[in-house]
């Protein structure tokens, strides 16, 4: 079935259907949109936050979801971040993730004014989610969003293979030399570090 074939849902349709797709899809306006696959140097990154952010949540009640969970926005949107922490109880059953409290989006040419607009917009407006990471696969930069204690937003551009990601919200740092292990990146022209 061709995706300009697929018919309007609402998310508690699409949550069911997905399940039984061979592709990832995520419901943008009550439209399936199918989800394209990802470069080595992303799915690199992604499995670094997975094993580096994972082991650090250890004995707590949150634990690293993948792009399989579900993130619910305000708009009723289902969006499929790369990588996520979710401190919500378990559900075996569930495609959702029930609590989440980080996101992550790891740029590619296709994707990054939509990552960095759209879903963005989106995320903000998840009432748990208290950081939302975007990362550059290409250089060592990641801005990092994160909300305030008067629930507002504010952002910050971590660069350089010596930076550190915070997330105090889970209580994790890690060093942007662990998320970019494994690939050979180098500072944009002209970055300078913050």
């Amino acid at each position: 079935m061709s995706e300009a074939a697929l018919p309007r849902m609402t998310l508690e349709e699409f949550l069911p259907w997905q399940e039984f797709q061979e592709q990832r899809y995520e419901l943008v306006d009550g439209q399936p949109v199918a989800m394209a696959g990802a470069k080595q140097k992303h799915d690199v990154i992604v499995m670094n936050a997975a094993m580096r952010i994972g082991t650090k949540l250890d004995g707590t009640p949150c634990r690293p979801f993948s792009a399989d969970q579900t993130v619910v926005t305000r708009s009723r949107n289902g969006r499929h971040p790369d990588f996520g922490v979710d401190c919500g109880p378990i559900n075996p059953e569930s495609m959702v993730a029930t609590d989440p409290r980080v996101v992550m989006e790891v740029f590619s040419p296709s994707t990054r004014s939509l990552d960095q607009i759209a879903k963005l917009d989106e995320y903000k407006g998840v009432p748990s989610i208290e950081h939302i990471v975007l990362v550059d696969p290409d250089s060592p930069e990641i801005i990092v969003w994160s909300r305030n204690e008067d629930r507002s937003w504010s952002h910050e551009t971590v660069r350089g293979l010596d930076a550190v990601l915070a997330l105090p919200a889970i209580g994790v740092e890690v060093p942007l030399s662990a998320l970019y292990a494994g690939l050979t990146v180098r500072p944009r022209p002209g970055a300078a570090a913050v």
